[in-house]
């Protein structure tokens, strides 16, 4: 049964939906999906066309938005907007350390995961769609791995799209894991490089909370144990708009005097333990790679055999000698289910994972050279997250794709100028400008 409630300016109703584990035998298992349906107050009564909203991730539930903020906003002058929980995540059937042990030991979980990627989602949206919309088409935006999962769309059901928007998450269509890090890496450099340009102090402030971590074993409040390759990973926020003063802000508090001599604040350990652990969203940590798995070759853990290539961001040779220390962002490596707990127990089943080779083609791009559905893209230039070159690379393989290719906004540009990145989309797919 749905509930609806009320916010400022807008009305909310829970959505739950049941869908097959394996669209492949829709009379076997089930799991739930949760959303949550927007509509604007004054417009609660009306008959309005439907907007799916697909969150970045792998692994996060769709925002908690309160009211009108963002995109939202503008979305709600024309749509009822339905923010979909993907599978595993947020108010869905969950798959964390402590549900997936229902399953039974590591090769089962392993088994399960591996129906939670960019296809099975696509195929629970079109499930759903029939009861949401009555079984008309709707709009979807797709914000990073959403937009993978947009994209993913076009290429298995099309009839279900009016329209695509997609901001950040163009994918590349036939790169292996590898080919996304040997491109990953180099974007990592720049984005620090430009953040020591900003602020020069912080190049100091690294090397000695990096120096601190070599010698010293810092476990934080949660049971996480702090490496230097954990501390290093902070660079993930050179990829939002903010991201730059959040973590020039965070190392400003790095340390404090204490009897024994500096060690690293309360306040500090707090935040790192916000910001690195995996306990709210382990499915990132247990499908990123597995997300760009195709063509028969396993991921094999290459976010970290790929940093081989790359030895700048090795943190002890570094502190050898007077240089910058490098950070590393939206990469997993096979030590981060030894120092958070909220992934030790999953270690197994993320080994058979990074092993698999059958994972089934993600993108039809026959279909999408001859797409018919209006798509619009924002490509942030120089995104951290998703490779530029390889999203225009895309952008010239969807039949019809208008692209919007801008270093106004970072990768969270959809939130950070959300009414106008939306406008801009719309009227691109509209071919209004």
């Amino acid at each position: 049964m749905s509930v609806s409630y009320r916010q400022p300016g807008v009305v909310l109703t829970d959505r739950r939906f049941t869908v097959p584990l394996d669209h492949a035998d829709p009379d076997g298992e089930t799991i739930g999906l949760y959303a949550r349906e927007v509509v604007a107050s004054d417009k609660a009564g009306q008959d309005l066309p439907w907007l799916l909203y697909l969150q970045g991730g792998p692994g996060f539930g769709a925002n908690r938005f309160v009211g009108r903020p963002a995109w939202l906003g503008r979305a709600l002058k024309e749509y009822r907007v339905l923010l979909l929980d993907q599978r595993g995540t947020g108010h869905s059937t969950p798959a964390n350390r402590q549900t997936l042990p229902l399953r039974g030991g590591p090769a089962a979980q392993a088994g399960y995961l591996a129906h939670f990627r960019a296809d099975s989602i696509v195929r629970d949206c079109e499930l759903i769609r029939p009861e949401v919309t009555g079984g008309a088409p709707w709009t979807v935006l797709g914000q990073s791995f959403g937009g993978f999962c947009t994209v993913a769309y076009l290429s298995l059901a099309p009839e279900g799209l009016a329209t695509a928007l997609i901001t950040g998450g163009l994918p590349a269509l036939d790169a292996h894991a590898d080919d996304v890090y040997r491109a990953a890496y180099p974007r990592m450099e720049r984005k620090v490089a430009a953040h020591y340009a900003r602020y020069p102090q912080d190049v100091d402030r690294v090397r000695r909370v990096a120096d601190h971590l070599l010698h010293h074993e810092v476990t934080l409040p949660n049971g996480y144990r702090l490496t230097v390759e954990a501390f290093q990973t902070l660079g993930i926020l050179l990829g939002g708009g903010e991201g730059s003063h959040r973590l020039h802000h965070l190392l400003e508090e790095a340390f404090v005097p204490t009897p024994h001599g500096p060690a690293l604040s309360d306040a500090f350990q707090e935040e790192m333990q916000s910001q690195l652990s995996f306990a709210g969203h382990p499915l990132y940590a247990l499908l990123h790679e597995a997300i760009y798995g195709q063509g028969g070759r396993p991921t094999a853990w290459a976010a970290d055999r790929v940093r081989a290539e790359f030895p700048q961001f090795d943190a002890a040779k570094t502190l050898t000698g007077d240089g910058p220390l490098l950070l590393t962002g939206e990469t997993v490596h096979p030590w981060m289910f030894d120092t958070d707990p909220a992934l030790r127990p999953l270690r197994e089943t993320a080994e058979l994972l990074a092993a698999r080779t059958d994972w089934p083609a993600l993108y039809d791009s026959a279909r999408l050279a001859a797409n018919e559905v209006p798509v619009a893209a924002a490509i942030y230039h120089d995104d951290l997250y998703v490779d530029t070159a390889h999203s225009l690379r895309t952008a010239g393989a969807i039949r019809g794709l208008r692209t919007w290719v801008t270093d106004e906004f970072e990768h969270d540009g959809v939130r950070a100028g959300g009414p106008r990145v939306l406008d801009r989309l719309l009227a691109l797919a509209r071919d209004e400008v």
